[in-house]
């Protein structure tokens, strides 16, 4: 008699991977999220189905106030967090953060999902971005939410951690203007604490001080989890320096504004990547906020620090128009 299916994979008990394959994934209702939702009614916000193929989703957010008011907001796409394995728009800590930056940057937030691995594994969340941001400029004439009151003109992209990964693929695939996504024009990226990898460890994932959201050992299981079957954390889709990555010396990016915490485990990666694009002659701002960790920003958008990160984004959008 064989032995029954045990958990090979946990991912906080949110996504386990059993040994005969099959997955397990906890519903939204299920799982207890220790971040609450802060909700002033500043912001409405609605949810659409942009890829009926593969049943996503995104919601959209825009401020009360530009209703009745003569204004024509920017556009923010925001990709969430979560190793590729895990997340959603409608997580508390993503939803909050989509709040946040619509009332406080008094903007058009579009928060697009992606296709999670291991059943989806990588590719599939770049492409889906694309299609979420195809999708909006496909829609800029017809659906009132977008069409009226708002700037197509003044795009930005936003990823999160693993969603800062998926910005970076973008700004790479899109180019400088983002042409083949008229109207929509984007102006910038901007990466908080971008979920890169490699095979050799940095100094900060080897010795720094642990996270309560992200270690070594999560991040080699998302990597696992997410990069095509048999890559390493060197692959292309991990590693834009990577032994095998494509060289980026001649490519034309938007300006691009990189954000990380002094204390996170990815911290070394992402100052490596944000140092590698200077060198090459990109436009990138690089910002350390000292003392926090992974998700500082998302997991509590409303902190004292957070309202540092709003002024950062604030300033980064009207000096790249």
């Amino acid at each position: 008699m064989g032995s029954l299916p045990h958990v090979v994979e946990d991912c906080s008990g949110i996504l386990q991977v059993y040994s005969d394959g099959s997955i397990f994934r906890s519903k939204d209702e299920d799982i207890n999220f220790p971040f609450p939702v802060h909700d002033d009614a500043s912001v409405h916000w609605k949810d659409s189905l942009f890829d009926r193929t593969h049943g996503l989703y995104l919601r959209i957010y825009k401020p009360r106030s530009s209703a009745s008011a003569a204004v024509s907001l920017p556009i923010i796409f925001f990709f969430h967090g979560g190793g590729f394995c895990v997340g959603s728009r409608t997580w508390p800590n993503c939803h909050s953060c989509c709040l946040r930056l619509c009332a406080g940057l008094q903007a058009l937030v579009v928060a697009p999902d992606y296709r999670l691995a291991p059943e989806h594994r990588l590719p599939a969340a770049m492409d889906d971005a694309f299609c979420a941001v195809k999708w909006v400029a496909a829609q800029a004439s017809t659906d009132a939410w977008l069409k009226d009151g708002v700037d197509f003109n003044r795009a930005f992209v936003l990823g999160d951690s693993s969603g800062g990964n998926v910005a970076h693929h973008l700004a790479v695939r899109l180019g400088v203007g983002s042409p083949e996504m008229s109207p929509v024009r984007v102006r910038g990226y901007v990466m908080m604490a971008p979920f890169f990898g490699g095979t050799v460890r940095t100094k900060s994932e080897a010795e720094g001080p642990p996270e309560p959201f992200l270690n070594l050992e999560i991040l080699d299981r998302f990597w696992r989890l997410s990069l095509p079957f048999g890559g390493t954390p060197d692959h292309p889709l991990a590693n834009p320096f990577g032994p095998a990555s494509p060289s980026l010396e001649a490519v034309k990016l938007d300006p691009i504004l990189v954000m990380v915490g002094g204390q996170e485990v990815l911290k070394d990666r992402v100052e490596n990547y944000a140092m590698k694009l200077k060198q090459q002659n990109k436009e990138v701002d690089y910002v350390v906020f000292q003392g926090k960790q992974h998700g500082f920003f998302t997991n509590d958008p409303f902190s004292d620090v957070s309202t540092q990160v709003l002024q950062q984004l604030q300033h980064f959008m009207i000096s790249k128009v």
